[in-house]
């Protein structure tokens, strides 16, 4: 008897699983947090490797603030269509439909990213003047960077509840 209600409980398990997965690749119905924050670190890390770029590189070229920011804005943007592209591009989509669905998924959580990291950075007293070798360079990016994760989590979750942002994404992953 134990037995069949095991077996209940697995196919009830597997049926939820099948729904949420295919609510989740349609943007349809509820999407978990943890699904949010997938799609949040991802955005994150194409984020942060442009922005951590763009600041030391403009850093340690004596830019200006202005230019610099300016640089790491454009290279975050860079490096999270990128990885999108990706992985977009590994499921055999052109290169043209490829930067759509990379556009549409990307394009909010990145702003809203951006927005927050360098707003952080830019009101921060002190830290638009701190050099690669002090520590106040990297613990205010660092938190620039988090802050940025937790304000853009859920816009995510709502983007992907309505089968906008990594909602797009999704039906390319095998």
């Amino acid at each position: 008897m134990q037995h069949d209600t095991h077996d209940a409980h697995s196919n009830e398990a597997h049926s939820n699983e099948a729904h949420t997965h295919d609510a989740h690749a349609h943007g349809i119905g509820k999407v978990s947090w943890r699904m949010a924050a997938q799609a949040t670190l991802h955005c994150l890390t194409g984020c942060a490797i442009g922005e951590v770029l763009g600041m030391v590189i403009g850093t340690a070229l004596g830019w200006g603030n202005v230019p610099t920011m300016t640089l790491a804005i454009v290279l975050a943007f860079f490096f999270g269509y990128s990885l999108t592209l990706r992985g977009v591009l590994k499921a055999n989509v052109g290169l043209k439909a490829a930067i759509r669905v990379a556009l549409a998924a990307d394009t909010l959580s990145i702003t809203v990213m951006e927005l927050i990291d360098n707003g952080v950075i830019a009101f921060w007293p002190g830290a638009m003047d701190a050099h690669l070798a002090d520590p106040m360079f990297w613990w205010v990016l660092a938190i620039a960077l988090a802050a940025a994760f937790v304000i853009t989590l859920p816009v995510n979750k709502w983007m992907i509840g309505r089968g906008k942002g990594h909602a797009v994404v999704h039906q390319y992953h095998h």
